[in-house]
This record gives C-alpha cells, structure tokens and sequence, in this order.
C-alpha cells in the first residue's frame, strides 16, 4: 500500500486529550481533513470553533465537527478517546466498566459509516478498550488497537537522552506491556546509538547508568501521569501528539516501529490481551513483531501484565 490520498482523520471525543489529538493532528498536517466529534454539542462546536480560527497556520489541513455522527463518515483512521476521564488517585483500570459500555455502543456506529477504518483506542484502560473495540467490531486484529505505550516510550527517551546527555532521537528504548501499572521497560535491547545503556559514558562526566537508577526511572516513567494529573488535572499535550504521531504512520504507510497494543495471539505465549509491543504501523495496521525477544525476568513481567489485564477484561464482560 502507499500513502493515503485526501486521507481523512477523525477523532471521536472532545475533551482535553481528544482536542489536543486533532490540535495535533492539524499543526503536524498528519491527515488533510481533520473532524471531531462529540455528543456534547456546545462543547465540540467552540472547540471546531477554535481550532478553525487558527487554519491560516495548519497548511493545507482542515477541521469540520459536531454531534453528528456523520461528521465521522468515509474517515481512513478514527482516534476513540470518549470515556469518563481518569481522576486524581485512580487507576486506568478502575475506568474499564463504564468505559467499555460507551465503545460497545460506539464502536458499530462508527464502522458502519467508515466501514475501511483503522481503530485506534486512547481511551483509558486502553489495553482493556481495545480488546472490547475488536470484539465489537469483529474487524481484524492488525486494524484496531490502542495507542499502547507510544506516550510511554517517549518519557522514558526523554529522561534518558537528559541523563546521557544526547538527543531523544539517539535513544532506542521501549516501554512494554500494559499502559499503566505493570508497565516495564526493555532494558535488554536499551541502546544509546549502538552502545548498551549500562555501557555508556554520559558526555557531561556524570557517571554512568546503575541498575538501580534505571530501576527508578522505570518507575518515574511509570507514575508519570499520576503526577501531571495531580498538578493539572488531566495529561493531554504528549497524548495529543503521540496519537498525531501514530495517525502519520498509518496515513502514510511508513511501515514504522512503534510499541501499540494489538489483541494478541500467541506471542511469547499471550493470548487474548491486548499489550504494547514493538509492532509494524502501517496503513493496514499494526503488526506486532514476532521476533522481539525478551530477557528471563523480562518475560516474567510480560506475563505478570498480561494477567493483570486479563483479570480487568474478565470483570466486564
């Protein structure tokens, strides 16, 4: 396949995370037409409103929207992030139940109206809702998944590329498993260039990386979104521009390796669950990539995260 032409994007929920997606998605020109939907009317139609206003500097991108859900027809890619928004001291999971009743009511409606959709869930839990949006929408696994631990990835490059002393870009690590509490990091594939995070020598003099302090790094990746939450009230500019980010892999057909969460089979023995690993994103989709290996206790924790949500996903169905 090859880069879709006239692609349109649409992104169903407009509040903080789903505005930011298509604020997002317009600055970056990552689809040429851009709409946003939302049942709250006044709501989604100053936020159209507002963004429209500044499209003398979006290029060639454009933004309709409404309560519509015909605003949603013919879209190559549809961003789910409708659901009740997560709260300070709650946990992803602690949304599944009442979010998984707004996409199974979704989910049909929208594929009926963009039958050639690809399905990327942001809405939280999102490893749960994309396997509630598969089932619901009987479409293949490759075509609906969840924006995974792409937003993940992306702190964890930060902090490191800001203790190594070099650019995000020169940092090739990936966060893996669950969005949220049993997430971990692929220490054993965590490169600096080409040298072994353990290995390298940080530019500034500083000392170079400890278990321990990768340990902790982990952990202020993981808690991440806790602390924003708390300071603001809700995470939204990284998962605006992650999800930005995922929508140009797919428009394009770049074939690009990001860590999203697809309905798994089989691999390295998962079943069933949704979980983020390193996967092929193209305009069919995403693949996870079979090859990816794991450490001993590496696999360990894999299993653990797919137990944990597995355990979520049973409680409401």
């Amino acid at each position: 396949m090859s880069a879709i032409e006239n692609s349109k994007l649409t992104v169903v929920g407009a509040g903080a995370v789903g505005s930011s997606v298509a604020y997002a998605a317009l600055i970056r020109e990552s689809a040429r037409h851009v709409a946003l939907y939302d049942i709250a009317t006044a709501r989604v139609e100053a936020e159209v409103l507002d963004l429209a206003h500044g499209s003398q500097f979006t290029g060639t991108s454009d933004i309709i929207g409404g309560a519509d859900l015909d605003v949603t027809n013919d879209s190559h890619v549809i961003v789910i992030t409708a659901g009740a928004a997560q709260k300070p001291g709650q946990t992803r999971t602690d949304l599944a139940g009442v979010n998984a009743g707004i996409l199974r009511s979704l989910v049909p409606s929208l594929l009926e109206r963009s039958p050639d959709a690809v399905f990327v869930i942001v809405t939280n839990p999102a490893d749960v809702m994309a396997v509630v949006a598969q089932e619901v929408s009987g479409l293949p696994r490759e075509r609906v998944f969840s924006s995974g631990t792409v937003l993940d990835t992306s702190r964890l490059r930060w902090k490191l590329g800001q203790r190594a002393g070099v650019s995000i870009s020169s940092v090739h690590a990936y966060i893996v498993g669950e969005h949220g509490d049993t997430e971990f990091p692929l220490w054993s594939h965590a490169t600096i260039g080409s040298v072994p995070i353990l290995d390298w020598q940080p530019l500034d003099g500083q000392p170079k990386f400890t278990v321990d302090e990768l340990d902790q790094i982990a952990i202020d990746v993981r808690d991440a979104a806790y602390k924003v939450i708390q300071g603001k009230g809700a995470t939204n500019y990284a998962i605006g521009l992650s999800g930005a980010r995922i929508v140009e892999a797919i428009l394009e057909d770049e074939h690009a390796v990001m860590p999203v969460s697809t309905v798994l089979e089989d691999f390295h023995g998962v079943s069933g669950v949704a979980l983020s690993v390193p996967s092929v994103v193209s305009a069919a989709g995403a693949v996870p990539i079979r090859e990816t290996s794991f450490s001993e206790h590496e696999l360990e924790l894999f299993h653990r995260s797919a137990e944990a949500l597995r355990q979520v996903a049973d409680s409401i169905r």
